[in-house]
């Protein structure tokens, strides 16, 4: 799940210094993934709420560590390095949940809270088992989201005389043996059943008329599986065409001209960024403060465009208010309907999980011919 890892910035590293230092003021202390938080945006916090508030931020690489944050804090509650804040992706809020490292979110304190669209709502609302549930908690703040979606050269597609569209694309003969995917069970398997007419959390899977065979037909086009090593070969022409996350490919459009991306027009997966409370941890005001000015409109659309990665309040606000930049990146902001036949990929039960990892292992071990 490795999605994203560049430098913070620079201002954000001096309130940093600022709250270890001499300031009394109780600091925020937030713990964030590298390259997601901008530093215009944290410089602009600290000018705009009053008193001037005092933030501590600290990065890590990956979302992995994020979430073994929150269970080595929630074993040993009484270290001095816990965060009032961490983000962490939504692949992990489930178990979060279910092992109790994070608590619910008081929705009443954030005023910002009904701009958030539905889906987002809906997705951080989960009983303490960690399911969806339409009368449980909620659990995580929705800070920033992106989609699973399709690179390609435009250089070799030109020669082809056609660009791909949508997931069917992928199983056209011209791309044997051109392709890379995710290694990623729920994500192939995933497309797939998008392709079929089907939902990304299909749980019976054995019922899926012809899967067997379009994911055998799709293991053919596959040069490389990888989630986290396929930027490269895209780059060097030895793949013509990558399945992968809009936070890896994004800032590499704007260097690597030859590439272009597009979101399948039938739909695809989403992920989005959350913020949590970790467990046991006393409340600081700042928090709610924090989570509410990331969602004020004019905040929400800097943030899309410095961090590569969208706030879910722009998908709710009038496009004739965003910038004509945002308005007019449909990797940024997708068209509504490809938004609302996306989904968010979601807990399986045990039984569910285990046909996802058969037919993960009986594409894998084909032989290709």
């Amino acid at each position: 799940m490795k999605r994203r890892s560049l430098l913070l910035g620079a201002a954000s590293l001096t309130l940093s210094q600022l709250a270890a230092g001499c300031d009394s003021r109780q600091p925020l202390k937030i713990r964030s993934l590298k390259n997601t938080i901008p530093a215009q945006i944290v410089s602009k916090f600290s000018r705009d709420i009053k008193p001037p508030p005092v933030l501590q931020v600290t990065q890590q690489e990956q979302l992995q560590e994020l979430f073994a944050l929150l269970q080595q804090w929630k074993q040993f509650p009484k270290t001095k390095d816990r965060a009032d804040l961490v983000m962490l992706g939504d692949y992990w809020l489930s178990q979060a949940i279910r092992q109790k490292t994070i608590e619910p979110i008081d929705t009443a304190k954030l005023a910002n809270w009904s701009q958030l669209p539905q889906k987002w709502q809906a997705l951080v609302r989960r009983n303490d088992a960690g399911q969806l549930d339409a009368k449980g908690k909620i659990w995580a703040a929705p800070y920033r989201w992106g989609t699973t979606l399709i690179a390609y050269r435009t250089d070799k597609f030109k020669t082809l005389g056609w660009t791909p569209k949508d997931w069917s694309d992928l199983w056209r003969e011209e791309l044997r043996d051109r392709i890379s995917l995710p290694d990623n069970a729920r994500e192939v398997i995933g497309l797939t059943l998008k392709k079929l007419g089907k939902s990304y959390n299909t749980q019976q899977l054995d019922k899926v008329p012809n899967l067997k065979t379009e994911l055998a037909n799709l293991h053919k086009q596959v040069k490389l599986y990888s989630s986290d090593a396929y930027l490269q070969p895209l780059i060097l022409g030895d793949t013509w065409l990558a399945v992968g996350y809009s936070g890896d490919f994004l800032p590499l459009l704007q260097s690597q001209k030859e590439l272009a991306a597009v979101i399948p027009v039938s739909g695809t997966a989403l992920w989005t960024d959350l913020w949590v409370e970790p467990a046991s941890k006393s409340q600081v005001p700042l928090m709610e403060k924090w989570i509410d000015f990331t969602w004020e409109p004019r905040i929400a659309t800097q943030l899309s465009l410095l961090s590569k990665a969208s706030s879910p309040i722009i998908v709710g606000m009038n496009s004739a208010a965003l910038p004509e930049s945002l308005r007019a990146n449909p990797l940024l902001l997708p068209d509504a309907k490809i938004i609302a036949q996306s989904e968010f990929l979601l807990p399986l039960p045990n039984a569910g999980i285990e046909q996802y990892r058969s037919h993960w292992q009986e594409m894998r071990q084909l032989v290709k011919t």
